[in-house]
């Protein structure tokens, strides 16, 4: 149920931003250039990188208890796994910044 309402959202969000940018072009301004939508593209790469980061040390993270819960030996071995998750964000981020330089 999630998901579906996640990705409703979503695709209301990107069809919504195309059909506003078509009635501006279509009004007599001129049409958005390469300049303006690198912004939308970094912002897009953060955001979805940022949730997929956090979905992924969501679970991680209950999986990661949860083995604690029953051995307390694995605290150490389940650390990485969820750096490795948060490292999601940082490379939407770096992705980001990459856009908006180049």
């Amino acid at each position: 149920m999630k998901r579906k309402v996640l990705l409703f959202l979503t695709l209301l969000l990107i069809f919504g931003a195309a059909a506003f940018s078509q009635e501006a072009a279509g009004a007599g301004n001129p049409a958005p250039n390469a300049s303006s939508l690198k912004y939308f593209a970094a912002a897009l790469a953060v955001g979805l990188s940022c949730i997929a980061g956090g979905m992924a040390v969501g679970r991680i993270g209950s999986a990661a208890m949860g083995a604690m819960s029953e051995n307390p030996d694995l605290s150490g071995k389940a650390l990485p796994y969820a750096g490795l998750a948060e490292g999601i964000c940082l490379w939407g981020f770096l992705v980001a910044l990459l856009i908006m330089i180049l």
